[in-house]
């Protein structure tokens, strides 16, 4: 798969903005599986570029400018060992060293949130705190 470094980088910085607490409480697999989504997103053409279907606007929250966690997100550098995991999982997952673990889910989002899209479907797959569903065949 054909990636820039700007693809990789705002990638991690999503991975870090949208689940970086659950490194610590469920390991990787959770991030792993948001950055499958992101992926599966690209593969069905929600956008050209990994990192215009992260900074699609109101598909990840992290990015919204009225998130607390935009900020962080912008400024966090290697310098911090959770950005630095998350863009080893972003880097591994764009390589496709792994399956995709959410057998080609293309939504996800937090437990504690209940998107209206959500509302009447079962999750195909819960990693840590989120739910992940397929609302896109292709």
């Amino acid at each position: 798969m054909y990636y820039t470094d700007h693809d990789l980088d705002i990638l991690a910085r999503t991975l870090y903005g949208e689940a970086r607490s659950e490194l610590q409480r469920y390991g990787m697999i959770p991030l792993i599986a948001i950055a499958n989504v992101v992926l599966n997103r690209y593969r069905k053409g929600f956008a050209k570029t990994i990192h215009e279907v992260c900074l699609a606007p109101m598909q990840f929250s992290c990015w919204n400018s009225n998130d607390p966690n935009c900020e962080k997100v912008k400024s966090v550098t290697e310098a911090n060992s959770v950005f630095c995991k998350c863009k080893e999982i972003a880097e591994s997952v764009l390589k496709e060293k792994w399956p995709d673990i959410t057998n080609g889910c293309d939504h996800y989002h937090h437990h504690a949130i209940k998107p209206y899209w959500a509302a009447r479907l079962q999750p195909m797959r819960i990693y840590g705190s989120h739910y992940f569903y397929l609302l896109r065949n292709k």
